[in-house]
């Protein structure tokens, strides 16, 4: 098998969602491959009536499982992409994975230092409304992305195309369908994009992170709940006492630590809040301690306005989530899903901050289901000031009460097996149709 080459690459918006009146699913025929799937996991199956329970096949180690995975733009569509691919080498190790991005974006970066091979096609971006001139090359931009994807998966021959969203999963799996290759895809939003309602029709499963979300496609019978794959090192539970110690070796037992999460290029409402009250919070609580990710595009504004204290932590992006989410009895965060999934299986109390710019209000929908299943509090951005940014914060740490019971009710909601749910079902997939 000829070798693909690696290119690097940037963060894209997640599609909006949409309804469509009519859209037909072209039928085609899946090739078949003659090997059985080892794997060795054992997975508590969630109770909801789409879920399809796997067999356990095996594979022979000669015969390598390879998987693209089509992911890029944002890291809610990176992370369960490589949570997957990570899942499924614990199943096989002898599986190989090829990313597909796009130039010049963060999963060109995030991708190979995950430790997988990467491959660039043209990106092709919707702009919205929907009918504007700015969409009017589309086709020919979609049509060259699909070509450069299919001359991709033409010289590596996977048995399956796995889509986690982003404008590169589209052309992707597109290219897929055309060479009769299965698909899968992954939604991680409450409400799907338009990428991911019109290739359910094309895909042989669709992983879903909601119950609610089954409602919003129209193949409901592919759909399956399995939660939103979070990174592994955030599932190995790093001991609290470990992980203060990395941020502030100077904090006692009676520290409580706030992670302010930015977004990866920042979020400046959320910045400007926490800049005109963290002062004063420190001030009047000496055991408080402040982890502070300001992100990319934020940062060196925020260095030069914040002053140097012991108790805080600034960053521009915390590269060791496991240890920042170890160590915080609170997270300020926007309301992205993979976040929000990672605070329920980190069981964490929170304040979400949805960003007003997601399309279609998906973050807002994100905050208010964990409002609803982990008692997370919600300001609006409309809402953010920092008087109302520090009474809830001052609410919430200063109620052992409240924060033990909102940490057990958001542990309850996560779905810390949804990576190895997913990989168990895509094994068994490839598995049944070699057998036909």
């Amino acid at each position: 098998m000829a070798t693909v080459p690696h290119y690097h690459l940037p963060f894209l918006p997640s599609c909006p969602s949409s309804s469509f009146s009519s859209l037909s699913l072209l039928s085609f025929s899946t090739k078949h491959r003659s090997f059985k799937i080892l794997c060795c996991l054992s997975i508590k199956e969630s109770k909801n009536d789409h879920q399809i329970i796997p067999q356990e096949p095996t594979i022979p180690a000669k015969n390598s499982l390879r998987v693209v995975l089509a992911a890029g733009g944002t890291g809610g569509h990176i992370i369960p992409a490589v949570a997957i691919a990570d899942e499924l080498r614990i199943s096989n190790p002898d599986t190989e994975i090829l990313f597909i991005g796009t130039p010049n974006s963060m999963e060109s970066a995030s991708i190979p230092s995950a430790g997988y091979p990467f491959t660039s096609i043209p990106p092709v971006r919707l702009f919205r409304p929907l009918f504007s001139l700015e969409n009017l090359p589309l086709p020919i931009h979609l049509i060259h992305s699909i070509i450069h994807s299919f001359k991709v998966l033409r010289e590596f021959d996977p048995h399956v195309v796995i889509g986690t969203g982003g404008y590169v999963s589209f052309p992707t799996c597109l290219s897929a369908v055309l060479k009769r290759t299965k698909i899968v895809i992954h939604e991680q939003n409450s409400v799907p994009g338009i990428a991911n309602y019109v290739l359910s029709y094309f895909a042989e499963l669709v992983f879903v992170a909601y119950n609610s979300t089954i409602e919003c496609f129209p193949k409901k019978h592919k759909c399956m709940v399995t939660g939103n794959p979070v990174r592994l090192s955030l599932r190995q539970f790093v001991s609290e006492a470990v992980a203060r110690l990395e941020f502030f070796p100077q904090s006692g037992e009676e520290a409580k630590v706030i992670l302010v999460l930015g977004g990866s290029w920042g979020a400046n409402a959320i910045n400007i809040a926490l800049l005109n009250v963290y002062s004063q919070m420190l001030l009047e609580h000496k055991n408080w301690y402040i982890i502070w990710q300001t992100g990319v595009e934020s940062y060196n504004e925020m260095e030069s306005l914040v002053r140097n204290h012991s108790n805080l932590v600034l960053k521009p992006f915390l590269h060791s989530m496991d240890l920042a989410y170890a160590a915080a009895d609170l997270i300020v965060s926007r309301a992205g899903a993979m976040t929000c999934s990672e605070i329920l299986a980190t069981g964490k109390p929170a304040i979400l901050i949805p960003s007003p710019d997601v399309a279609e209000g998906h973050q807002f929908k994100n905050a208010s289901m964990m409002a609803d299943v982990a008692g997370t509090r919600i300001i609006t951005e409309d809402e953010l000031d920092s008087t109302t940014l520090g009474t809830t914060i001052e609410e919430i740490l200063g109620d052992d009460a409240l924060r033990a019971e909102m940490s057990e009710r958001a542990l309850r909601a996560a779905k810390p097996d949804a990576s190895a749910q997913i990989a168990q079902h895509i094994l068994s997939l490839v598995e049944s149709s070699s057998k036909k």
